[in-house]
């Protein structure tokens, strides 16, 4: 595994591969980052992912929205690869709620499932921004869990085009 950081007007990320491609990006010391973990057990380098990566980066936060074609390989449980599959479906500038994602899951074939399950599956999203959890919001609209913080998460929204009520809820 190698890993390398990179820097992003909302601070820096840490990104991660193997032979099959990239496997995290992590805002610095967001919640569970394991920039740290890569860290101690891969070693410092570059590689054609982490270009692709960068690329799509500057891109993004330049307001140039392209379709991620970053090789992706993110580790997760069955159920959580299918919610970041989903995620994936999300275009920039709308959102869905985590009762919507598990409606979808269930029409899928999936046995019930919660909207908290939905979260938490969300919440260990490894691929932040590639995989875009952000566009995930409350059933009112509401700003809820971002594990780089919810003022990265409105920015990230802002950037994409979204606007806010007084109360900080997403005018859609």
């Amino acid at each position: 595994m190698i890993w390398t950081e990179v820097s992003t007007p909302l601070g820096p990320v840490t990104l991660a591969a193997e032979e099959a491609g990239l496997t995290g990006l992590w805002f610095v010391g967001q919640a569970y980052d394991k920039g740290p973990w890569v860290r101690a057990q891969g070693k410092e380098g570059d590689c054609p992912v982490f270009c692709q990566a960068r690329q799509w980066l500057e891109a993004y936060f330049s307001g140039t929205f392209l379709p991620v074609k970053v090789p992706l390989a993110p580790e997760g449980t069955a159920f959580q690869k299918g919610v970041w599959e989903i995620l994936r479906t999300i275009p920039p500038g709308k959102t869905m709620t985590y009762g919507q994602i598990a409606g979808l899951l269930e029409a899928r074939g999936h046995r019930r499932v919660s909207a908290q399950a939905v979260g938490g599956a969300v919440g260990r999203n490894p691929l932040s921004l590639l995989i875009p959890c952000h566009r995930v919001v409350g059933a009112q609209g509401q700003l809820t869990g971002y594990a780089a913080g919810l003022w990265v998460k409105r920015r990230l929204l802002e950037l994409e085009g979204a606007s806010f009520d007084s109360r900080g809820r997403l005018i859609r």
